[in-house]
């Protein structure tokens, strides 16, 4: 059985290709799905990839991924990062490194997107890199876990 990351997205990331691609590019979430899949393919990872619009689902979701012993979790709680004290409630109550992970630089934008509910509790912030922060959330997830790179 191969060892598993869960890839997690919050609100409105279903709208990516459609949503503002000026800020967050064209790509849809299907080629995000599909970079995931590459990159933990690469890295030897079942990937569990999922999106939601309600913060229960993904609190449900962290805490299946602690229950299952995940490897790890990459997060992009979207608007959730800057509001969800149960996010932050799910993350500190599991033993899985979390990865989190914004398309955008959150540190550029609004006052209010530069405070981060699941930094406080995250292994490691990707920010601003697009669609790629995914791949290099995963690389550093088969860093942390001792995986070899699959070529």
């Amino acid at each position: 059985m191969k060892p598993t990351v869960y890839v997690i997205n919050g609100p409105n990331l279903n709208l990516l290709g459609s949503r503002e691609p000026e800020r967050y590019g064209r790509a849809t979430l299907a080629d995000v799905e599909a970079l995931c899949r590459t990159a933990g393919e690469r890295h030897g990872f079942e990937i569990v990839f999922h999106q939601s619009n309600h913060e229960g689902e993904l609190v449900s979701w962290i805490q299946e991924a602690g229950r299952a012993g995940a490897t790890g979790i990459v997060l992009n709680a979207a608007a959730y990062t800057h509001t969800s004290v149960a996010i932050l409630d799910a993350i500190a109550a599991i033993a899985v490194p979390v990865i989190e992970v914004h398309l955008t630089n959150i540190h550029a934008r609004e006052p209010f997107r530069r405070t981060s509910y699941v930094s406080q509790v995250a292994k490691g912030v990707i920010c601003g890199l697009g669609p790629q922060g995914y791949g290099l959330a995963i690389a550093g997830l088969a860093g942390l876990a001792g995986q070899e790179t699959r070529t």
